[in-house]
């Protein structure tokens, strides 16, 4: 069964819907990224054995932000994320291996290692700023926008700014 383009973006905007509402319903749990990475980031940090337990985040919420939660269905999550999008790219035919996005090339050349870091220091901004605003784009776009959340639909809406300008600043509207 061939689904037109104009058919999928409701389509999986349905299927997210019933995804939210079976781990709701299941799990009593709302669907979201971000908490995953601090919580990673401690379980590692307590598996070296340094102790930070001193710090105000470790007792937030009774230490559910940190490696004592973990691992958890949220980490499952996250990696089925990654998981489905390969097999999707796989299945669709689309998947490709590129070392660097030829949009990239054409504003900042081929160097490998300037993407690797331009990459980690906007991975940090990213999970600093989602940890600021309570939840990352999915958690507030998917779950907080389906509660009628005001600061959901704020968030979501700064988000998708940031994007926009950032994307504008890094590729001057570049069009690839």
């Amino acid at each position: 069964m061939s689904v037109q383009k104009w058919y999928k973006p409701y389509l999986l905007g349905a299927l997210a819907g019933l995804l939210l509402t079976a781990s709701v319903g299941i799990a009593g749990q709302f669907l979201g990224t971000s908490t995953t990475f601090p919580r990673a980031a401690t379980w590692i940090i307590d598996m070296v054995g340094i102790n930070l337990e001193h710090l105000e985040f470790y007792q937030v919420h009774g230490g559910s932000l940190t490696g004592a939660a973990f691992p958890d269905w949220q980490l499952l999550f996250v990696i089925g994320i990654g998981v489905g999008a390969f097999l999707a790219a796989r299945l669709s035919g689309t998947f490709k291996l590129e070392s660097l996005p030829p949009m990239w090339v054409e504003r900042f050349g081929d160097r490998l290692g300037l993407r690797i870091v331009h990459s980690m220091v906007g991975g940090v901004l990213v999970m600093v700023g989602a940890r600021m605003a309570g939840g990352c784009p999915s958690g507030h776009g998917i779950s907080g926008v389906s509660q009628l959340g005001v600061s959901s639909m704020l968030a979501l809406s700064m988000f998708f700014v940031g994007g926009i300008i950032t994307a504008r600043l890094l590729y001057q509207g570049g069009k690839s």
